[in-house]
């Protein structure tokens, strides 16, 4: 670790900020308030049915350019995810209706928390000069979460897939990214929860990279790592050294 850190990245959802509950529980609230005839065993369901959609889903990459087709192919993507979903757990009637407002629903900042130690981080971080940046594979909502939960100003920068037309971990949305701050990608470091998405994309492209496993579950897995976003410090400190 001879070179010195000029931007430090993040990935956004689960890294610095979190949903409020859990993403089966809001899907099943208010599916329940458009119809959906909940079952004892409906939550297990959802969550299974969403993990299963995801793995089978096409990565969040479109070819649409102007900004008013891109939004209309990312709601046509989630669209076919939780139409998924609820196909598997059990179909509704009104469920346009409820998807069109559960779809605005995870745009309101109101449903996603803040880590505790997010801000502060991110303020001592632009204190020592380092640029920071987003690298994300969450939609164009990500920008409305952002100013929402009081910390779009900290970024110089914000790379999502529809936009870069690339979605982690391919090394493309990382290049992207890298451009925009006229770095090389030994001078970056990126930070995310996925060791797929996060660790082993930012790497194949050549960045450093740090996995955040705040519940400690990722054991043996070889890489860096750290717990909360405060252990980034002595982290970046030993890239000095």
């Amino acid at each position: 670790m001879s070179s010195s850190i000029r931007v430090v990245f993040f990935d956004a959802a689960d890294t610095l900020f979190h949903v409020h509950g859990s993403v089966a529980e809001i899907y099943l609230r208010h599916a329940v308030d458009f119809g959906f005839p909940q079952k004892p065993d409906s939550l297990v369901a959802i969550k299974q049915a969403f993990s299963r959609a995801f793995r089978e889903a096409p990565q969040p990459v479109f070819a649409a350019v102007e900004p008013a087709r891109i939004k209309q192919s990312e709601r046509l993507w989630w669209f076919d995810i939780v139409h998924h979903v609820f196909y598997r757990v059990g179909m509704f009637e009104r469920f346009d209706e409820f998807f069109d407002h559960v779809f605005r629903v995870f745009e309101d900042h109101r449903s996603w928390r803040l880590f505790p130690e997010t801000a502060s981080t991110l303020t001592q971080l632009k204190a020592r000069d380092l640029e920071l940046g987003i690298i994300s594979n969450f939609d164009s909502r990500l920008f409305t979460v952002l100013r929402g939960l009081g910390i779009a100003d900290a970024f110089d920068t914000v790379t999502i897939s529809s936009l870069a037309q690339a979605a982690k971990p391919a090394p493309q949305i990382f290049h992207i990214a890298l451009e925009k701050h006229a770095v090389d990608p030994e001078e970056a470091l990126h930070i995310g929860d996925s060791l797929r998405d996060d660790v082993e994309g930012a790497t194949k492209a050549g960045l450093h990279a740090a996995l955040l496993d705040r519940d400690g579950r990722q054991h043996g897995t070889g890489v860096r790592t750290i717990k909360s976003l405060e252990e980034l410090f002595p982290l970046l400190d030993r890239f000095q050294e």
